[in-house]
């Protein structure tokens, strides 16, 4: 009898023994799986984005995310309202020609995009004499309201080839975002390939299911980090990386003329401390 007992306990501890070796890469490997998803939804909005609506109704001509929902065409989320019998009450026109879209497929208007971009130079060119430090009462905010062009949080993807890192980039570095992948540090600037830039992204370490820039530290100089943003593909390579104490600031500032991306996660210091780990990026 105890010989069973004896036995059946050995096998329940090396179930759990083995449950806690798996967990880790299992529960990484789903997280990374959701991450793709969120990009492949991305990229797939992206590629059947609407130059219009056509309201099947009364044949009216939609252009704005705001326009199409004060009819009734679309949701606060821009999916398609339907009607009593299920179907989409309009047609989507894109340059390529027109199409009836999936009832639970975000449409993204190609204006709003226009209007996203204008309104992402602004701010980029409103915190260029407001640099210093990052105000960490006010990183976690969004930098633009997205939801008024009809898109959801994320802004741009990160990938990184040399440690097969790809994350969807959200705005707003609070927890919430940073549970989903890699954050856009407000009061920086936003990813555009344009000069006086220094885009600021973080990601968790060390969090299982959450090995968002685990690896940054395997980044080498030279290394291609690459931003995809709505409208391009920005082509950075490492050019630096270091540890630094938490309230060191100082490569987050813009530098005029340049073209920065710097990527933070946490790390443990020297002196036992929690500093910050930094990738410094630079594209031309």
């Amino acid at each position: 009898m105890w010989k069973k007992i004896v036995l059946i306990i050995a096998v329940v501890l090396l179930l759990t023994g083995i449950g806690f070796l798996l967990f880790p890469p299992v529960s990484n490997y789903v997280g990374q799986i959701k991450a793709n998803g969120v990009i492949e939804k991305y990229e797939d909005e992206l590629d059947s984005a609407a130059d219009e609506l056509v309201d099947e109704s009364d044949g009216t001509v939609v252009k704005t995310f705001e326009e199409a929902k004060k009819r009734g065409l679309i949701d606060s989320e821009g999916r398609p309202v339907t009607g009593s019998n299920g179907a989409v009450r309009f047609t989507v026109r894109t340059g390529g020609g027109s199409y009836s879209p999936d009832p639970g497929r975000r449409i993204v208007f190609k204006p709003d995009l226009n209007k996203l971009l204008q309104d992402s130079r602004k701010y980029n060119k409103s915190i260029l004499n407001n640099q210093g430090t990052v105000d960490a009462n006010d990183y976690t905010h969004a930098a633009l309201n997205m939801s008024k062009y009809g898109f959801g949080n994320v802004y741009a993807y990160i990938s990184a080839p040399s440690i097969g890192m790809s994350l969807p980039v959200y705005l707003g570095a609070n927890e919430e975002m940073m549970g989903y992948g890699a954050a856009h540090l407000n009061n920086t600037s936003l990813p555009l390939n344009e000069k006086n830039t220094n885009c600021v992204v973080a990601g968790h370490t060390g969090y299982v299911g959450r090995i968002f820039f685990d690896n940054i530290r395997n980044l080498k100089k030279g290394d291609s980090v690459n931003v995809k943003n709505f409208w391009e593909t920005i082509h950075y390579k490492v050019i630096d990386y270091k540890k630094v104490e938490p309230n060191q600031t100082t490569d987050t500032v813009i530098q005029y003329g340049r073209k920065l991306l710097t990527l933070v996660t946490c790390t443990q210091l020297n002196n036992g401390k929690y500093g910050r780990y930094i990738v410094i990026c630079e594209a031309k």
